[in-house]
């Protein structure tokens, strides 16, 4: 993993999740967006192994997010997750219905949970 983009609007989780990367290998580069539109803004530029993705933020939310990525860009991440409080198996269902949201985390991020990012994104670069 080069790069993960995290998109979330609490500073905490924001910090927990770069330590969190940091800590799991400090080469990875942590991009950080508090929302939905800030996060397609930086996409414009560069395009990162992974995203963090929350649900719920103002500006424009995790979902918000997923429906102009979908429309506006045709490269996509290998893997988008979302990280998030909530519970809701609706939730869940909605997420993974785009084919690059590859899992579904609550928070906090964990090494865990960065583990099994980096299984999926071998598993995309060998088409599996």
């Amino acid at each position: 993993m080069h790069s993960i983009l995290t998109v979330d609007d609490d500073e905490n989780d924001q910090f927990i999740c770069t330590y969190t990367i940091r800590k799991f290998d400090p080469n990875i580069k942590v991009l950080k967006a508090m929302n939905g539109l800030e996060a397609l803004d930086l996409l414009k530029s560069t395009t990162p192994a992974a995203i963090i993705l929350d649900i719920n933020m103002p500006v424009m939310n995790g979902f918000e997010f997923l429906e102009h990525y979908t429309r506006e860009f045709d490269t996509h991440a290998p893997v988008v997750a979302m990280l998030t409080s909530s519970h809701h198996a609706a939730d869940r269902e909605r997420a993974m219905r785009y084919d690059f949201v590859k899992s579904y985390f609550e928070k906090p991020l964990t090494p865990d949970n960065l583990r099994i990012l980096a299984v999926l994104l071998e598993e995309e670069k060998h088409g599996a």
